[in-house]
């Protein structure tokens, strides 16, 4: 599981590893408008089959070495803000490590998805990881974008005319 970040922390964040019992927490993030579509998930499908096909590819994700979405918990509240996490992906036949993070809807504007997307960036290089690290954004889906780009990185190539696909080598982050 080379590529979760349990345990790790940022200044308001802890990383855990999504458990069944987060099913309900999680819900909330499929009622909201376009998400199941910025998800590449079918939008005709309900919050709970949406939410239960996310867990059940979260799941498959960490048994099989793909990496994964991180849990994110409010280390003053303790309350589930999100999840972020290196997720490996297959882009045009080529296999690329992904920066990937969803914050439930009453945490969105508040900086998370940032703070945890600079930290996976920052983990994965500094671990010597991969070389780039990429996010796939929706191209509806502007704050997903601003996060990409405030975390370094620039539009790479457009993907299926539907998705964004941002980038950031190695050698660029450790310039900056």
């Amino acid at each position: 599981m080379k590529y979760l970040l349990t345990g790790q922390e940022t200044e308001r964040l802890t990383f855990r590893l999504l458990k069944s019992e987060d099913f309900n927490s999680w819900i909330p993030l499929f009622k909201e408008k376009n998400v199941a579509e910025f998800l590449e998930m079918d939008p005709k499908l309900s919050p709970t089959a949406l939410c239960g096909a996310w867990f059940d590819k979260s799941f498959h994700r960490y048994e099989n070495e793909l990496g994964g979405m991180n849990v994110l918990i409010d280390k003053k509240t303790k309350q589930f803000v999100g999840q972020c996490g290196l997720l490996v992906q297959t882009i045009e036949d080529v296999e690329r490590l992904e920066i990937g993070y969803s914050i439930l809807p009453k945490f969105w504007n508040q900086g998370f998805a940032f703070e945890a997307a600079f930290k996976c960036k920052n983990y994965a290089f500094e671990n010597n990881l991969v070389d780039s690290l990429i996010s796939v954004v929706h191209m509806d889906n502007i704050g997903s974008e601003k996060v990409a780009l405030k975390n370094g990185m620039t539009f790479e190539k457009k993907i299926n005319n539907l998705f964004n696909v941002f980038s950031i080598t190695k050698k660029k982050w450790g310039s900056s």
